[in-house]
């Protein structure tokens, strides 16, 4: 038991934001996959309004993450700002159930939900609050951990609202499950203490928003983040690519998709805890690179798929490769800016909505010029090409 559980789970805070990050992913788990459903089927949105509409939540996200995690330094803790964050949640959520229309839909989308995404890093900031004092290979375990319950979140929900909702003539008591999971987690925000004595220190580096975003976009800072985010975004392609890779090249079914997605999130979930071990004997930038191969490795396997069992044979190398990605960045990240945690974790959603950006060019551009298969080879191209930014940040940009 003492192997499966490391010592450094046992701070309440630590548990707490584990469970809380849980709810999180609950509610983007129980609507993500329906919501372009719920947008253009059932209240009419065009295609292109809900394009739009999606990129701009994700900038306005990454502003929002930005300037909360800064103030949450300033404030030197983060339970106000988690609380804020959980209620646009409940709003924004609830809203949409309750007054369905394209007009709620949009402004939710736009405004309220944005705010409700910037938990997301406000939770790894409060984890990484309470590890102050702690080695870096227990941060590590710690971010590994919490983010694997969004993993599970994403196991475990999107298969019980579809068989819940399955007789449903709408899926917009989704959105009602997904607010139900905010106040859960507005109820776990109170567990936390009122202040934390780790972001004490951190409270004193007074930053104006401003230079809170300067700092963010200085070129020491700005070219780690897009080497990652180009790392990552082969993360997005294969969401993008493999559904339709499976149901072509490979002959397989949307059920094997299903299937598939499945299997890689359980191995995902078991992979970020061996990632985290293997980090005790590697420093993070080593592990990124590995796993960074690895999941190159499985995309251009993907791209030469032709039967169905490739796909399903392909399964472990991806488990293992995206393990690797989704967890040990968001340790590289709040590293860059290590004194103040909050605008640290903000890196993440900055590293996200990159990473999206470049995943749908590469998606434009090799569905443009080649296959589907040839784009999920393209992607794996970028993701090496992550690899060769990073080295050179850390060997030419150190002093920067």
């Amino acid at each position: 038991m003492h192997r499966l559980f490391p010592d450094v789970f046992r701070s309440p805070a630590i548990r707490v934001s584990m469970i809380a990050i849980f709810t999180f992913g609950f509610a983007s788990a129980a609507t993500g996959p329906y919501r372009s459903v719920v947008a253009i089927r059932e209240l009419g949105l065009s295609n292109g309004l809900y394009s739009a509409l999606i990129f701009a939540a994700a900038a306005v996200n990454v502003i929002v993450s930005i300037l909360l995690g800064n103030l949450a330094d300033r404030l030197g803790e983060y339970r106000s700002m988690m609380f804020l964050a959980a209620a646009f949640g409940i709003a924004g959520y609830g809203a949409i159930y309750i007054f369905p229309s394209q007009g709620i839909f949009v402004l939710s989308v736009l405004l309220l939900l944005p705010v409700y995404g910037s938990l997301n890093s406000l939770l790894f900031a409060n984890a990484r609050a309470a590890t102050r004092g702690m080695s870096g290979t227990d941060i590590a375990t710690v971010n590994s951990g919490i983010r694997s319950m969004i993993s599970l979140s994403w196991v475990l929900v999107p298969g019980v609202t579809g068989v819940l909702l399955s007789e449903s003539a709408s899926m917009l008591p989704a959105y009602l499950f997904a607010c139900i999971s905010c106040i859960c987690c507005f109820g776990l925000i109170s567990r936390f203490p009122p202040r934390q004595k780790g972001t004490d220190k951190a409270a004193t580096h007074h930053l104006s928003h401003l230079a809170a975003l300067g700092e963010v976009i200085s070129p020491r800072i700005l070219a780690r983040v897009i080497a990652v985010a180009l790392i990552t975004s082969a993360l997005h392609i294969n969401d993008a690519i493999l559904p339709l890779i499976v149901t072509d090249a490979a002959r397989g079914t949307l059920a094997d998709v299903g299937i598939i997605v499945g299997v890689v999130a359980v191995l995902e979930i078991v992979f970020i805890i061996v990632w985290a071990r293997i980090l005790k004997q590697t420093g993070q930038v080593t592990a990124l690179v590995t796993g960074t191969i690895i999941y190159a490795a499985y995309l251009l396997l993907l791209g030469l798929a032709s039967e169905r069992w490739h796909a399903y044979a392909l399964t472990v190398i991806s488990g293992i490769g995206a393990a690797a990605l989704i967890s040990i960045p968001i340790t590289y990240l709040q590293d860059l800016i290590a004194e103040r945690p909050g605008l640290g974790s903000a890196l993440i959603s900055v590293n996200i909505f990159l990473s999206a950006g470049v995943s749908a060019l590469v998606f434009a551009i090799g569905s443009f010029i080649t296959t589907y298969s040839g784009t999920s080879i393209i992607g794996a191209l970028f993701g090496i090409s992550g690899i060769g930014l990073l080295m050179y940040c850390n060997t030419r940009l150190r002093a920067v």
